[in-house]
């Protein structure tokens, strides 16, 4: 959530950078409406700061009189405490409520975007960071197939088992498949750890408080599997667990970057279509996931993000997997990032980008909501950056090994993970 010091100190840049995300002028103005609700808060809490003076003012001179002998003039002050107490009673109704619709109004506004984030409608508008410029894979004398083919013909994953046991996008992994998929969870999980992040184990359900904190609530409700008899909700990321352990804590400067990395399953409501873009591993309700998560003094938090990147960068490249990152515009970012990298592998069979990973900068939005700060000696505490990453997301991953690495008889696993598999081919 967006402080209220932001938009009142750099309005304007406030507003350019809700431009980028395609606001109208209509919606533009909510940055207005919310400042207006803040003056009104502000000249209510200027009355009844000055009320509740004058009680306590009256209160010691009742006594006063009292004790003088003047109980006459003490009842007209005692009567003129319960005409203020009333009023002040009547103030602070009416401040609840403009705290509450500020509160309404706040939650509305997603981050502002970095400098560098460009003015675009959605994903075709996204920049290309950094181009694969290496060799692509070379199938001669024969049709490579897609790895819903490749999983069918060698046993490994069934996605028809998983429509009988669940439905559609819920894959079985089984054999040789279910041990390329943990493989793959050991090697992300130890380079994680290699990188200096702890390894969390976190509950794959989290309570409404949670999920709002880091901004899945209320913006992506509809993405979230529900449960409504207890109010929790089933994870989309390893993020919405991991990133919460500290929220309402104050940590000292000296103890930063906070670096944590989880595996978890994770759960997501997908829209989705027809057609190859979401056949097989491509766009499933349950999914794998690696996720490295950075909280961070604010002045290193872009330092962090580097970090980030390459750490992403160097799992494909040790995966050998053909690999472009892009930066993301102002239409296809994140609700509550300022800044996003998505990296795509690509998939020979479908001839496809495919994203595996996103990794962003929140700056102090999450951290906000949170209440997660930072103190410097004896200053006063400032909010925190928060980062995550996919460090990385397994269904597309395991989508493009199989396509990129098989030839007429099978799948040639990546030489770094043959120790975790205990075989080199399926």
């Amino acid at each position: 959530m967006l402080e209220i010091n932001i938009l009142r100190g750099d309005r304007q840049r406030v507003k350019e950078g809700l431009t980028k995300r395609n606001f109208s002028a209509e919606r533009l103005k909510l940055v207005d409406d919310i400042i207006d609700l803040d003056d009104q808060r502000k000249l209510v809490q200027t009355n009844l700061d000055q009320m509740l003076a004058k009680v306590n003012t009256h209160s010691k001179e009742i006594g006063a009189l009292f004790k003088s002998g003047k109980s006459s003039e003490a009842e007209v002050l005692k009567q003129e405490v319960v005409d203020l107490k009333t009023e002040i009673k009547e103030l602070e109704t009416q401040q609840t409520n403009i705290i509450d619709q500020i509160e309404s109004a706040l939650i509305e506004l997603p981050n502002i975007p970095h400098s560098s984030v460009r003015q675009g409608k959605g994903e075709d508008d996204n920049e290309v960071f950094k181009a694969w410029n290496g060799a692509m894979p070379d199938f001669s004398g024969f049709e490579p197939l897609p790895h819903w083919d490749l999983a069918e013909k060698h046993n490994i994953i069934d996605l028809k088992l998983g429509v009988k046991l669940t439905g559609s996008g819920f894959p079985v992994f089984r054999g040789k498949g279910a041990k390329l998929e943990r493989a793959l969870i050991n090697f992300f999980l130890d380079e994680a750890e290699k990188a200096g992040y702890e390894e969390i184990m976190p509950p794959l359900m989290v309570n409404e408080d949670t999920a709002r904190a880091t901004g899945q609530l209320p913006d992506k409700e509809g993405q979230m599997y529900h449960i409504e008899r207890d109010n929790f909700y089933l994870i989309p990321t390893a993020e919405v667990p991991v990133t919460n352990i500290l929220r309402g804590e104050i940590l000292a400067a000296e103890d930063l970057p906070v670096k944590l990395t989880g595996y978890t399953p994770c759960f997501r409501r997908e829209a989705g279509s027809y057609g190859a873009d979401v056949k097989g591993l491509n766009r499933v309700h349950q999914f794998d996931k690696v996720e490295i998560v950075q909280i961070s003094h604010p002045d290193q938090s872009y330092s962090a993000l580097e970090q980030m990147l390459d750490h992403v960068e160097q799992l494909l490249t040790k995966l050998e997997l053909p690999y472009r990152i892009l930066r993301l515009c102002g239409g296809d970012l994140g609700f509550t990032s300022a800044l996003t990298f998505d990296f795509e592998v690509y998939s020979a069979a479908q001839k496809l980008w495919l994203e595996v990973s996103s990794v962003s900068n929140f700056e102090t939005f999450q951290s906000n909501r949170l209440k997660l700060r930072y103190r410097e000696l004896d200053s006063k505490p400032q909010l925190v950056h928060t980062l995550n990453g996919s460090a990385l997301a397994l269904a597309r991953i395991v989508a493009a090994i199989l396509e990129n690495n098989q030839d007429e008889d099978g799948v040639n696993i990546p030489a770094v993970l043959q120790k975790f598999t205990g075989f080199e081919r399926i």
